[in-house]
Parts: structure tokens; sequence; C-alpha cells
């Protein structure tokens, strides 16, 4: 049996010879997806250069270095979102990708600007997560400036859109998260809210459309100022005792921002736990714990996979063709969780 000819391979691809000539030589002009056919034709038919054509589309996919700044490394949220975003990396099949992930142990909003500005020398693209201040404004400006995309994960940084957003629509996420202590409540009563700093946008979305949901639906309750923990679990904690403390009428708890782990120790230690409703986010250990025995009552997470492959894809898209892009901001919906269904 005579050994398959490139005319049989074009043959099998549905191109031309011209085009497997030009995949086997390894030149430019032969688009990703034209490649692959051409390579998966040549695997079926036994075609004798199917080795070179591996490597020639292996040297020939295009090549990224993308890099993210997140928050504490402690957080395990923050290792769940590095571990997503890592795996939707690995998952790109038409380009190769290389994350350069790193954390902010000082959230100060100098560190985080010096940060970025080094990370955005090395790459072709920055997705970053931080807190809204002027010094982080200004660094980013200065990184896009440059021609570097940099994308807003998790909260937004301008309120403007200059910074393209993947994440939650955070106003519904408040709204729902009011609705669950609303109608879970056995009767009205006083609300407390905590807040991990009022800075990251999409916590103060979160208790904007929070305190919109009561104001229209349930003025019955009493909704407390929020308190602020610095995304620290030993400030919530003794924010939450302050809480159980001050108001013995309590009857929810909003964790909107970082720290629900020393909220869920307060509430424990204070043998509180099953007597408040209370919601916050993400399933974590320490989340689907507390949803167990009932110390939490909701839990809302980012569907962080999804999220992450937006993230990627939208980063691929702002470095190769370059263009507003403001218009690859991507909103995701969210996830809830409660005992029943975990």
């Amino acid at each position: 049996m005579m050994r398959p000819t490139i005319r049989d391979l074009a043959e099998k691809a549905g191109v031309s010879v011209a085009t497997v000539n030009r995949v086997l030589a390894g030149q430019d002009g032969v688009r990703p997806a034209m490649r692959e056919k051409v390579e998966r034709a040549a695997g079926e038919i036994g075609f004798y250069g199917l080795g070179a054509i591996q490597n020639r589309n292996l040297a020939s996919r295009p090549k990224y270095r993308f890099g993210v700044l997140l928050l504490q490394p402690h957080r395990p949220f923050y290792q769940m979102t590095a571990a997503a975003l890592r795996d939707a990396a690995r998952a790109v099949t038409d380009a190769d990708v290389e994350l350069r992930i790193e954390f902010l142990e000082d959230l100060s909003p100098q560190n985080t600007a010096s940060r970025a500005l080094e990370l955005s020398r090395d790459c072709q693209a920055i997705c970053v997560t931080a807190a809204v201040h002027p010094v982080v404004t200004e660094a980013l400006d200065r990184i896009t400036d440059d021609g570097v995309p940099v994308f807003a994960f998790i909260t937004q940084l301008s309120a403007t859109g200059q910074f393209p957003y993947v994440g939650l629509d955070n106003w519904k996420v408040g709204r729902q998260a009011a609705w669950a202590i609303a109608n879970v409540c056995k009767a009205p009563g006083k609300i407390g809210i905590l807040l991990g700093n009022p800075r990251y946008r999409n916590q103060e979305m979160n208790e904007t459309g929070f305190r919109s949901y009561f104001r229209e639906y349930a003025t019955e309750f009493t909704l407390l100022e929020p308190l602020s923990t610095f995304e620290s679990s030993a400030v919530s904690q003794e924010m939450t005792e302050k809480l159980l403390r001050e108001h013995s009428d309590l009857a929810g708890l909003y964790v909107a921002g970082g720290g629900i782990s020393g909220a869920l120790s307060a509430l424990r230690a204070q043998g509180r736990s099953g007597t408040l409703v209370v919601v916050g986010y993400e399933l974590m250990d320490v989340t689907r714990a507390a949803l167990l025995d009932g110390t939490m009552t909701v839990a809302i997470a980012h569907p962080l996979r999804q999220m992450a492959d937006c993230a990627i894809s939208g980063m691929i898209e702002a470095a190769s063709a370059p263009q507003d892009v403001g218009s690859l901001t991507k909103i995701t919906p969210f996830e809830i969780y409660t005992r029943e269904n975990i």
C-alpha cells in the first residue's frame, strides 16, 4: 500500500496543496484552526510528515506572557482564584500562555501601584485586583498609555469603565444578599454589615445594592452602619463580637468583604450559631463547614473558572488585536449555596 501523499493530505483536510506545503514549511499566513485541521487529517491517514507538522504547528503558536496581581496569599479565596487562572491558561489550545501571578501582602496604594508597574514591564497584559485609589489609578493609566492592556478582576478599578472588568454585577449581588436575609428572618430586627474596605468597588456596590433592596421592599428592618474589617479575620471577629454585644436584637449579618472566617468564629464563640441569618461569600472549607452546621445561611460565590476563562481570553484578544478594551468587559453570573445544595 502506497504511503499517503501531500495531495492525499490536502484532500483529507479539505485544503489546498499550497496550504499543506505552508504548514509543512512552518510558514506564516496559515490560521491556527487550519494548521490543527491539517495536523488532525495527517494523523487520521498516517501521513509520514505528521511529526514535522506537529513541530511546525507548536513553533507557530502565538506566545503570551500575562501578569496577574491578586490580594493576600494567605487567603484561600485568592489561592483558589490563582489555581483557576492557571487552569484556564493551560486549557488554551491555540496559543502558549505564560502566567506570572503575584500576591499583595501589603495592600497600600503605593505598594499596589509599584507592583503593577513592575509587572507590566514584562507582560503583554495584566489583570489586577485592587482598591480604587488615585495613586493606583495613575499607575494603571501609565501602564495603558505604554500600550499594556489592564483588566480589572473581581472588583472594578473605575466607575468610568476605562479598564475592562471581569467579575460579578455586585449591585445585584447585594440585592440577592438582602433578599435572602429579608425572606429567611423570622422577624424584623437589626442587620449588621461588615465591609472589608469601601475603596473596593465590588464591596461598595454590594452595600449599595443591599441597602436599595431593604429600602424598597423591607423597611421594617434596621440596617446598621457598616463596620470595616480591613480584610482581616481578626478584625472581623472583633467587629462581630461588638455587634453581638451592642445589639441584642441583631437578626442578621451581611459579610460583604474579607474576614468571613473571623465573623464565623465570633458567632460560634458567642453561642450564636444558627440564631442569625448570615450571608457571606465564596464556597471554601470554612464557609462549607459553616453552611453545614448552620452558622452561615447563604454563600454567594464567584464562578472562578468561568471568570478565569474570560480573563485569559480577554487578555489574548487585547494583546493580539489592540482595540477599545472597554468592550472586553465580561459580567458573569454568581453562584448561590446553602446547606441543601453543597
